[in-house]
């Protein structure tokens, strides 16, 4: 009896060591995700690229506006 109650307890114990460290891992992950979003946000050299091509396209459609050919 006394037998059942520790491997009932170690299983236990050892359940709960399995979810905090699945939830550690977890945890990593979203700040992970969170590290990505923010970078992308922020721009970087593919946010440096977008702004420049906006900027072409905006001279090509005040240069379209003012009646100048390109």
């Amino acid at each position: 009896m006394t037998s059942d109650i520790v491997i009932a307890l170690s299983g236990l114990a050892g359940l709960a060591l399995v979810a905090l460290a699945a939830l550690r891992g977890w945890d990593g992950w979203l700040a992970l995700k969170r590290l990505e979003l923010e970078r992308s946000e922020t721009g970087g050299a593919g946010g440096l690229i977008e702004l420049a091509d906006m900027r072409e396209r905006l001279r090509k459609l005040e240069a379209i506006a003012s009646g100048v050919d390109i």
